[in-house]
């Protein structure tokens, strides 16, 4: 069905994948790509000066590292850390990579989902491919 699936996940203890997982891997043709992406939220500059380098880059492996071991439960997936607001950078991320499906959790909707808006929801409205949500 799908040649370029992009699984954006969440890397902490609430967000449980295996369900984007096993969506992506029904949905995928057989020789299908598949990339697996955590977004890293940009830290304000105000914060960011008063955290060392070492920090840092702590964060980064340890971020690399939870990502690589979530991805191998699909064997051959890819993975990409990036940066930027949630919504925006998958969006951007998908259509810079001819991304023809992307399979996204998402958590019931709450109160203030009506004014901050959710992940999942500008996924939905602006991405310019097909779009999966797991809940």
């Amino acid at each position: 069905m799908y040649k370029n699936i992009l699984i954006p996940v969440a890397l902490d203890q609430d967000h449980d994948t295996h369900a984007s997982f096993e969506a992506a891997r029904q949905l995928a043709d057989a020789d299908a790509a598949c990339t697996v992406v955590h977004v890293q939220e940009p830290i304000p500059p105000y914060v960011a000066s008063q955290i060392s380098s070492e920090v840092f880059a702590n964060t980064q492996h340890e971020l690399l590292e939870s990502l690589h071991q979530n991805a191998s439960e699909i064997p051959g997936s890819k993975t990409r850390l990036i940066s930027g607001h949630a919504g925006r950078a998958i969006v951007n991320f998908a259509n810079e990579n001819d991304v023809d499906c992307i399979v996204l959790a998402s958590h019931k909707p709450g109160f203030e989902d009506i004014f901050l808006g959710s992940t999942a929801n500008r996924v939905v409205h602006h991405a310019k491919c097909s779009v999966h949500v797991i809940r």
